[in-house]
């Protein structure tokens, strides 16, 4: 009987086989390299573009504050123009009011009826003066009542006091100022 001796070609198959798995071993690793060196970079030009973007951000940010800085800056002299001109109203109105009644005031005053004494404290005046007689106080009261600047006109004290050796009626008065009506600033919208 012949023999055949197998172990030869066996070892070489396994020498084949073996070869073979370490070859496929070697790709897989060799693949399995590719897939994270790719997936790495990947990663890194993600997180390279959200710092370009937080950098960014930040940089608008920062131009968004400066804007924000110079809107505050607006308000506060915006505000600060507004107070100016509530004054200068409020002057101007002062400055008409005061000297205007002042000259109505000067033009009610009878003869031989002289003002001592001028007080203005918000609506209410107080006026102190000296006459020569009640009749002359009285028509000044009427006249002032009938006056457009001052209503509610009353007689605190009246007496008699003694000027030059010439008895004189000593007086006060108190009243308040007429408000006119101030104007709408609007006109309403008419309908059609």
């Amino acid at each position: 009987m012949i023999r055949i001796n197998l172990l030869p070609i066996r070892a070489a198959r396994k020498k084949e086989t073996a070869i073979q798995q370490f070859a496929l071993a070697g790709v897989v690793i060799v693949v399995i390299a590719l897939i994270v060196t790719s997936l790495y970079v990947v990663k890194r030009i993600q997180v390279s573009a959200a710092q370009d973007d937080i950098t960014t951000a930040n940089n608008k940010i920062k131009e968004l504050k400066t804007k924000i800085g110079k809107l505050e800056e607006l308000k506060t002299l915006k505000d600060q123009v507004k107070k100016k001109l509530e004054v200068l109203s409020q002057l101007r109105k002062n400055k008409t009011g005061p000297a205007q009644r002042l000259s109505s005031l000067s033009d009610l005053t009878p003869e031989k009826l002289w003002l001592t004494n001028y007080s203005e404290s918000g609506q209410d005046i107080k006026i102190s003066g000296i006459s020569f007689s009640e009749e002359l106080i009285a028509q000044f009261m009427k006249a002032l009542e009938a006056s457009s600047d001052f209503m509610a006109v009353e007689l605190l004290v009246s007496e008699q006091t003694i000027v030059a050796e010439t008895k004189l009626k000593k007086f006060d008065l108190t009243m308040k100022l007429r408000v006119a009506a101030t104007p709408p600033l609007v006109a309403p919208a008419v309908k059609k």
